[in-house]
């Protein structure tokens, strides 16, 4: 990195509280310019970790890591913490492979008390560690950083349920920036957004006022005067919060240092579980991050005296999922579309600007969203529920229990199935085979390019009988152009690309390419070889399976996810039923936990290559042929 005059010596959160108190805006300041150097280069959480920069600094001035205990949700907005922990050296590896990971990890530093990648899991961790602190008789603090969008999500809400009733001592920080990745939703939001905009606030209240020059004197008065709330609690004592039996305080200015080093001295000493409200800019101090908060939340490489990142000519399946759907929306009145915080991420602005009426952000809230989207296809609407293969995860129960049991047609579009590369092990979609696979009547699927992707959503909407889902990689596809009339897809009937008579290969969406190669080297070596396009998932082409089963001396199956219960399984279970005995080989991600790093570098790591489905075959028929020649 850069030679910075502070940053360069924080080598831990000791040096944080050797520097004077009037340096601390400085070494703001030069971990502001360092987050945007560095995720230039690498991509990454820029925009939520410019607006916790003060914060971050705060909390290692008065805390003490890693006996005390910082649970970020989500934690993409960590980065901060990491530099003011030991890795600032290290950062310019952020989401690079063999670098620092690009949220929390328990693995990656002592520091990090809790690994997260998914919204809402703060609170609820947070309180368990108050409690086993206290049944164990501890005496270090637990404190809980939490945006305002992930109180909206429901399991934010339980654990606030919980928490007066569990432990005397807990510090909640309410990072209250208006958004999430898009602008927030619903009535949290409102009910934040009018705490903010409560006239008492045009000036602060004496009673306030005099509250926060007991904690910090009167410097700290005259600078709480600069900002637009103060104590709320001697306000307005009658807030949700308070009724849910944590004390209430704020909001305060997020970005000024002093006021949140003397507020947390003094939250620090108290009794009973307090929650404070900070107001923060998400992307300050850089300019294009301030002007789009939704593109700087996670963007990849990017000019830092612009911000202009790389276009690219070829649209991602997301951006072709929102422009779609639109199309299908302007002729069918049925069709809605529902995301969970993410509109840009899952690409329905599109879909969001032509048809308003029917599109629903519901904020994080997978499982309402999975619920919602079965009350309108009660209603008879066609509902289109784009979420991340990741995060479909928290809505398994509604998929089982309320779209497959009542046979309810709503089309669930997977996004980020597969590896997401760089995000990590959060992040990856590689389970989401194994957990639909047993759902009854559920019917998946994976495209193997634009124009397929395109036809599956037509046979989507035209689909009238149960739940359909497809899942599809993040990113651009394979530059095909879509035909201008989508046509329906015979459901449970693959595509036979290749004949051959020795091998066949079985491969799933964006693994169809590596097939391809696959079966080039081995005609090259005089090994006639078959590529299907398996299309479905569920239901299998079980006639297509049998017959290249019966002719061929070896099956492959290549697919981007992992390989315990996903879709070589079940051709080898299938198989297994029928009696058929020749040998199914599999490529696919191993069983545990993937890394981040680039697609490319992961792949040949792991084995997800044509090379592996070549030596795979190889090693079947040179078993074969030494048999032979023994016999």
């Amino acid at each position: 990195m850069t030679e910075t005059r502070f940053l360069q010596g924080i080598k831990s959160p000791a040096d944080v509280k050797a520097l004077d108190e009037k340096d601390l805006p400085e070494l703001a300041a030069e971990i502001r310019g360092a987050l945007i150097r560095v995720l230039s280069n690498t991509g990454g959480h820029l925009g939520p970790n410019l607006g916790v920069v003060e914060l971050t600094i705060a909390l290692h001035r008065v805390f003490a890591t890693p006996q005390d205990k910082f649970v970020f949700d989500v934690s993409h907005q960590g980065y901060v913490h990491k530099m003011l922990t030991g890795r600032c050296e290290e950062f310019s590896t952020i989401r690079q492979y063999q670098g620092l990971n690009g949220f929390l990890l328990r693995t990656e530093s002592e520091h990090d008390c809790y690994g997260a990648g998914h919204a809402g899991t703060a609170l609820s961790a947070a309180l368990g560690m108050a409690a086993g602190r206290d049944m164990l008789g501890g005496d270090e603090h637990v404190v809980c950083v939490a945006g305002d969008a992930a109180f909206t999500c429901g399991v934010s809400l339980e654990a606030l349920n919980n928490v007066a009733s569990t432990t005397k001592r807990l510090i909640v920080v309410l990072n209250d920036n208006e958004w999430s990745i898009a602008k927030n939703v619903g009535a949290v939001a409102e009910y934040l957004n009018r705490i903010v905009a409560n006239p008492a606030f045009a000036h602060l209240h004496e009673k306030a006022a005099r509250f926060v020059e007991w904690v910090g004197g009167k410097q700290a008065r005259n600078l709480a005067h600069k900002v637009e709330a103060g104590v709320k609690n001697l306000i307005a004592p009658s807030v949700i919060f308070e009724d849910l039996g944590l004390r209430y305080y704020g909001p305060i200015d997020g970005h000024d240092i002093p006021t949140l080093i003397q507020t947390f001295e003094f939250l620090k000493t108290q009794n009973e579980p307090v929650i404070l409200h900070i107001l923060t800019q998400k992307g300050k101090g850089y300019a294009p991050a301030l002007e789009k908060p939704d593109k700087f939340h996670g963007l990849g490489k990017f000019s830092p005296d612009t911000g202009e990142t790389a276009t690219s000519p070829t649209p991602t399946y997301s951006e072709l999922l929102g422009k779609t759907l639109a199309d299908f929306a302007d002729h069918n009145n049925k069709i809605t579309a529902i995301t969970a915080a993410m509109p840009s991420g899952t690409g329905l602005v599109s879909f969001a600007r032509r048809h308003p009426e029917r599109f629903f952000d519901v904020g994080i809230a997978e499982e309402h969203a999975a619920l919602f989207a079965c009350g309108l296809a009660v209603q008879k609407m066609k509902p289109f529920l784009a979420i991340y293969s990741t995060f479909m995860q928290r809505a398994y129960d509604m998929i089982i229990h309320d779209m497959a049991l009542q046979n309810l047609n709503v089309a669930l579009c997977m996004d980020r199935a597969g590896l997401s590369g760089d995000d990590g092990p959060t992040h990856h979609g590689l389970f989401d085979i194994a957990y639909l696979r047993p759902v009854p009547g559920l019917i998946h699927m994976q495209p193997k390019d634009e124009d397929e992707f395109v036809d599956m959503l037509w046979t989507m909407a035209n689909h009238h009988d149960g739940p359909i889902a497809m899942r599809y990689p993040r990113g651009v596809g394979m530059g095909v152009t879509p035909k201008a009339k989508p046509r329906i897809l015979d459901i449970g009937k693959s595509e036979v690309i290749r004949h051959g008579k020795r091998a066949a290969i079985f491969a799933l969406g964006n693994m169809v390419e590596l097939a391809l190669e696959a079966a080039d080297h081995l005609e090259a070596q005089g090994i006639s070889t078959a590529v299907i396009n398996a299309r479905w998932i569920k239901p299998l082409d079980t006639a297509t399976i049998d017959f290249f089963a019966r002719g061929c001396e070896v099956i492959c199956t290549m697919e981007d996810h992992v390989l315990h219960n996903g879709y070589g399984c079940s051709v080898m279970e299938h198989l297994a039923d029928s009696q058929i005995t020749t040998p199914v080989v599999r490529v696919g991600w191993p069983d545990n936990f993937i890394e981040h790093g680039t697609v490319a570098i992961l792949r040949e790591k792991h084995g997800i290559t044509s090379k592996a489905a070549v030596e795979k075959i190889q090693g079947v028929l040179q078993g074969h042929e030494a048999a032979e020649s023994a016999a």
